[in-house]
């Protein structure tokens, strides 16, 4: 990229919009400048929305957007405008959307062609800059779009039309119905169907982690103590541990598999995901006692809390799959490479444990043949690979730890990918909640006091006068309208908190932004819209209740209203979950696998469920124990209150029902309530748990 250009993004914060700001392209950010310029001089506009760590988005820079004769072309003919889509959801929202009505796909780079009232015409995803594989370039498509817009503007009017006219339909009013217990049945099916069963995971082709999936198993499997659904979780998650999906030697969760096999990543790393994921292994840890999938857990937050969290104490959006131009080239090695870093016997046993090849264990995309890299992933687990090499597991996993170690000393002096250092409330609030959720499962209050300080960080600098959130921060800006999906992520983030640590500070906090939430972004149905009423407005306000990558704001507000419904009493807060799962519930029932999520809170909504108050002292011994005793146990449909000396007044004030809860003879006393039941106090921790479906 040559830097002799610049255009108006220099002037942005986005990671992604100044990657662009050296392009010969006349870039605007999104805003009234552009439009007016487009309304001014009658020309259509070019939206272009990626993401920093997008693969095919770095690829379109380089071969269009950095060279002159592309940029000129499209300087003449457009009004170019590039958007984030992890600063601005909403505008991604919604032309992806139309991406979906007019071609049955999405992707990104996303590549939208529109009217100056930003009404989509025309849309594509990657474009090179010639003709190629049946795919338009855009020395030919954009001049073929001139044509249209010059001598047939009628048909570019109507065509615009029409996809609003669909883009309103899609997000219109929502039939009402009622979901039913026989939701989880049905979910459970289609989720049976879709397992692969050879190799974990769902689908035959590419392998998407889909924690969601296994989150709502290991509750199907609580409720109906269905083996099967246990078998899923667990296969699947030895399958992507041992994966190349797995960063074997660094730690964290690559994007995705290419292949079925989990062997081979597309190697991007997104905060989200190590939320997600580390969620679903300590859910499967809490459920199983497994101790591989805690300390799965634990080296996903190591490498969190080393590699995506800046030095105030909030984390990172990304790291990129390329470095030095290359896909995947900082995590690759050669045989030689172990050999010289190594010396040959370790190198000959890491071999053995990662499936490295002297020619390479994969092929290369461009040419079919390998090239002699090596992505690591596990075959066999250790005890098997213990019994082949002829050594003790403890000696076998002594040498490849210390191996490992060496690797990763010796990888970190290589070129890093790029990291997206923005830092983004929603994504946060889902590390908060995982974070806060392993503090709690693990006994590691060193993560539980990484995810209070985050949240202390966003709820002090990121939140205007009123108390509004602000979207996203990035070294010295802090700006952008909240979506739901901010508020939804952060107050899930604040509740598991609230779970591990017994603080009513970040339930209280939890309350008021759920209360703010509900206010800016409830429709008329009790749904709630992706933006805020005050909010920018765009061609349509879109609602989302699909659990793709990242789970949607209504299904974690759905969830998040309950809980804290039952954390507080307030039957206003289960009101409006039911009108959230009455809203959906016709769009769910279709294809339920799609909302698992959802699902999930639907699970606790209408499973047996348990509001547990301990009345005791904070620090005492007896108060620990019996807090501790809940924590170890995957309890997925109950809430915990903590009643102190200390903090009775608030929290006699957040929920009021337990100002008659105390102690019985200073000591530590349990009330547990199940199915709107409740027993009799106790102070012994045997009964109390019998209490919850016999102690299980």
């Amino acid at each position: 990229m040559t830097e002799k250009y610049s255009n108006r993004l220099i002037h942005e914060s986005s990671p992604y919009l100044l990657q662009h700001a050296h392009n010969p392209v006349d870039w605007y950010p999104w805003g009234e400048e552009a439009f007016a310029k487009a309304r001014k001089e009658d020309k259509p506009i070019l939206l272009s929305i990626g993401y920093s760590t997008c693969h095919w988005c770095h690829v379109m820079e380089e071969e269009v957007f950095s060279d002159p004769e592309a940029a000129t072309l499209i300087n003449r003919l457009f009004v170019p405008i590039k958007v984030d889509r992890e600063e601005r959801p909403d505008i991604d929202q919604v032309y992806m959307t139309a991406s979906q009505i007019v071609t049955g796909s999405g992707g990104w780079p996303l590549n939208v062609f529109m009217t100056p009232d930003k009404q989509p015409f025309h849309i594509a995803t990657y474009i090179p800059k010639q003709s190629r594989h049946g795919r338009p370039g855009v020395m030919q498509l954009l001049p073929k779009i001139e044509e249209a817009w010059k001598n047939n503007r009628k048909g570019i009017t109507d065509s615009a039309n029409s996809i609003t006219k669909a883009l309103q339909s899609a997000h219109g009013d929502v039939d009402e119905g009622k979901l039913n217990p026989a939701i989880f049945e049905a979910t459970f099916t289609q989720l049976s169907e879709q397992f692969d069963q050879q190799r974990g995971g769902f689908g035959d082709g590419q392998k998407f982690p889909r924690p969601h999936n296994m989150r709502y198993l290991l509750r199907h499997w609580k409720r109906t103590g269905d083996a099967k659904a246990l078998h899923m979780v667990e296969f699947t998650l030895d399958a992507m541990r041992r994966g190349g999906i797995y960063d074997q030697i660094g730690f964290g969760f690559h994007r995705y598999a290419t292949d079925p096999n989990w062997k081979l990543p597309h190697f991007e790393k997104m905060l989200y995901d190590q939320a997600l994921i580390a969620m679903a292994y300590l859910e499967a840890f809490a459920a199983t006692g497994k101790p591989e999938y805690a300390d799965t857990a634990r080296e996903i937050f190591t490498y969190v809390l080393r590699d995506m969290t800046s030095p105030e104490g909030l984390f990172y959006s990304a790291e990129d799959a390329d470095s030095e131009d290359e896909e995947g080239l900082f995590y690759l090695w050669t045989q030689a490479e172990l050999e010289s870093a190594l010396g040959k016997q370790d190198a000959e046993l890491i071999s053995k444990a990662f499936n490295v090849e002297p020619d390479g264990n994969f092929k290369d995309d461009a040419s079919g043949n390998k090239n002699g890299n090596n992505i690591f992933y596990r075959l066999t687990d250790w005890h098997e690979l213990a019994k082949q090499s002829k050594l003790d597991e403890k000696e076998l996993r002594s040498r490849i730890e210390s191996s490992r170690q060496r690797l990763f000393e010796l990888r970190e002096k290589r070129i890093h990918p790029f990291k997206d250092e923005k830092v983004l409330v929603d994504w946060n609030g889902l590390m908060i909640a995982a974070l806060a959720m392993g503090g709690r499962l693990l006994g590691e209050p060193e993560y539980i006091r990484a995810a209070e300080k985050a949240a202390e960080l966003i709820l002090e600098k990121m939140r205007s006068e009123d108390g509004r959130l602000q979207h996203r921060w990035h070294k010295d800006d802090i700006g952008i309208t909240a979506t739901l999906d901010d508020y939804a992520f952060l107050i899930w983030g604040l509740t598991e908190l609230y779970q591990a640590g017994q603080n009513s500070t970040y339930l209280n906090a939890a309350l008021e932004l759920n209360q703010i939430m509900l206010e800016d972004f409830e429709d008329k149905q009790g749904a709630l819209f992706l933006t805020a009423g005050h909010a920018e407005e765009l061609l349509i306000r879109p609602v989302e209740i699909y659990d793709g990558a990242i789970p949607s704001g209504n299904s974690v507000a759905l969830l998040n209203n309950l809980r804290l419904s039952r954390l507080t009493g307030d039957v206003e807060l289960d009101k409006k979950a039911q009108v959230i799962a009455n809203t959906f519930s016709q769009v769910i029932e279709r294809s339920p696998s799609g909302y698992t999520q959802f699902i999930s809170g639907l699970d606790f909504a209408m499973s047996d469920g348990y509001e547990i108050v301990i009345a005791g002292d904070a620090d005492a011994q007896d108060t620990k124990a019996m807090l501790q005793s809940l924590n170890s146990r995957f309890l997925p449909n109950a809430v915990v209150l903590l009643r102190s000396k200390e903090d009775a007044e608030v929290i006699g004030k957040l929920a009021p029902y337990t100002r008659l809860h105390s102690s019985i003879n200073g000591k530590a006393t349990a009330y547990v309530c199940r199915n709107f039941s409740c027993n009799l106090p106790t102070t012994d921790i045997k009964q109390m748990l019998e209490h919850l479906n016999g102690g299980d």
